[in-house]
């Protein structure tokens, strides 16, 4: 796996809280339920600035399910945690070209 310059710059409470989170979303509800106290837990860790950056990626994850007709996963953050949930919809009305609205409409089509 490579690692990026960008990465590297990442406080490594922010890599461990993303992580998280990421095994977190990709669980089942019976698994999610058993790794939500260890989730939180690395959220807390996160300053304000973390936060905005996680709140940033969880948009970028809930455009790229939209563009794909995948639930969101803006109802989970929600009952995780609410204030990154309030966070994760403000970087979405931030996106470039207000890519919230746009994705339903793009579809690719096959040759």
């Amino acid at each position: 796996m490579s690692t990026t310059v960008a990465e590297l710059n990442l406080s490594p409470a922010y890599r461990l809280a993303q992580r998280a989170l990421a095994a977190w979303l990709e669980r089942g509800q019976a698994g999610a339920r058993q790794a939500a106290f260890a989730t939180r837990a690395a959220l807390a860790t996160l300053d304000a600035t973390e936060r905005g950056r996680l709140a940033r990626w969880l948009a970028w994850l809930a455009v790229a399910a939209e563009s794909r007709a995948a639930p969101s996963p803006a109802g989970r953050i929600q009952r995780l945690d609410a204030s990154l949930h309030q966070a994760m919809e403000d970087a979405l009305t931030r996106l470039p070209a207000s890519m919230r609205g746009n994705v339903a409409h793009i579809r690719r089509r096959s040759a």
